[in-house]
């Protein structure tokens, strides 16, 4: 269970994560929810849950549901077109001239995005921002740079779906390695101390600047803006370092925390330092279409499409016995690493010795090596026990997602909903396996 302010706050925030109470369960859309009721026979409900890039069905007693959950964002629209929101904001950005102003007399220039893992519309951003730039300064030399933190390089078929075959062929692009030492330089130290390597091109360009979307984050308060540069662009020592158990373990590291948060704070550090100097941040709906876009400062902007998103996400928290939950579909739901997100936003909303049931495909399998290691590494307690004993320095590649699953595995039964794993898998994961939601419940 949550406690202080990791309760209070993330019992508030509806992530994409999608809940139903039994006592508990859960759905995708407000328009979503109506047709159920409408289709419902027998005093049951069917209810479609975000699984790979389709939906599972859950079979429901009415008498047992307590409550759907959903966040006014997953429904809603923006004014005008995507295209037409985007350009507004690059018209009148927050904080700074306007972007094509920056690029005038500047040679070379970076534009960071998000890696096949996150759902950053770039097909529509990309083409702008490059024109955008080049409006500005025609013989300007653009290097994309793809953050993958410490997820595993993006391939040129997800490069091809991410951006359009037209920007993988014309524009020079570059995917950050995070264990290839040689390619990041030493910026100093971090808030907490932590030593700061960043990818090279960042601190060698002339202009720098971000693209990325916003939503409440389970650890980073929210995600977007500065996260593009830790952890998008840092080594693997800075990244392991900034979520550490220290780090994860701190109150203020919840979802809509930004006021005292550690990670936070590192992290607005790390891009203030390289000189981020315009970001294009979007908010998204459930279609994974913009909704509202925000340009500018990496602080000012940020904040701006932060106060956005925490007003029409916010729901009030309900107690449940079970609490049915999605980790949103393809491509959130790729790997078992991905899942915590939606876990842990379900966490409060589960009472004393509530059972969490998750529906991740899992496509590409448990999703990290280390992380692989530590969840099938013992009980949660000992898991728990061994990670708070590894010093900030020694951080382990992915440990963070194992601390969080631990810690919530401690208090509630996880039922792992997937067809690609093994039960057996699961089972080592110290979850409980089933193929359909029904099945789980």
């Amino acid at each position: 269970m949550f406690a202080g302010v990791r309760r209070e706050m993330a019992a508030r925030l509806s992530l994409r994560a999608l809940f139903c109470y039994v006592k508990a369960a859960c759905g995708r859309s407000r328009l979503r929810e109506k047709r159920l009721v409408q289709t419902a026979r027998r005093n049951y409900m069917r209810i479609d849950l975000p699984y790979d890039t389709k939906t599972v069905p859950l079979t429901i007693g009415e008498q047992n549901l307590e409550k759907i959950v959903i966040s006014h964002i997953s429904e809603a629209s923006g004014e005008g077109t995507q295209e037409e929101m985007v350009r507004r904001a690059l018209e009148q950005p927050v904080g700074t001239p306007r972007l094509r102003e920056l690029a005038r007399g500047k040679k070379r220039v970076v534009l960071v995005t998000s890696d096949h893992t996150r759902a950053v519309p770039s097909k529509i951003t990309l083409p702008i921002l490059l024109g955008e730039i080049r409006a500005g300064n025609p013989g300007a030399e653009i290097t994309i740079l793809i953050a993958t933190g410490l997820h595993r390089e993006t391939t040129r078929e997800e490069q091809i779906r991410m951006f359009g075959a037209e920007i993988v062929e014309r524009e020079r692009i570059v995917v950050n390695r995070a264990f290839e030492k040689d390619e990041f330089v030493s910026m100093g130290e971090l808030p907490s101390g932590a030593g700061f390597y960043v990818n090279r091109l960042a601190v060698d360009c002339d202009l720098l600047v971000t693209e990325g979307f916003i939503e409440p984050h389970f650890f980073a308060g929210f995600s977007g803006g500065r996260k593009s540069i830790l952890p998008g662009i840092c080594s693997a020592e800075t990244v392991n370092e900034n979520h550490s158990y220290k780090a994860i373990a701190s109150p203020f590291a919840a979802a809509g925390v930004l006021e005292g948060n550690p990670i936070h704070e590192d992290m607005i550090c790390a891009a203030r330092r390289v000189n981020v100097q315009f970001i294009l941040n979007v908010a998204l709906n459930a279609r994974k279409e913009i909704i509202a876009a925000f340009a500018g400062d990496v602080e000012a902007a940020h904040l701006e499409g932060c106060q956005y998103i925490r007003s029409i996400s916010e729901e009030p928290a309900v107690t449940g016995d079970i609490v049915v939950t999605s980790n949103g579909g393809y491509p959130l739901d790729q790997n078992l690493y991905q899942s915590p997100k939606a876990v842990a936003t379900a966490e409060a909303c589960a009472g004393e010795d509530g059972v969490i049931i998750m529906v991740c495909a899992c496509r590409e399998g448990i999703g990290g090596s280390h992380f692989e290691e530590l969840i099938m590494g013992g009980n949660p307690q000992e898991i728990d026990r061994k990670l708070s004993a590894v010093p900030p320095r020694e951080t382990i590649p992915e440990q963070w997602c194992a601390q969080i699953y631990a810690r919530i595995l401690q208090a509630h039964p996880v039922i792992l909903v997937t067809t690609y794993l093994d039960p057996e898998v699961v089972r080592r994961a110290n979850m409980i396996p089933a193929s359909t939601p029904d099945e789980a419940l």
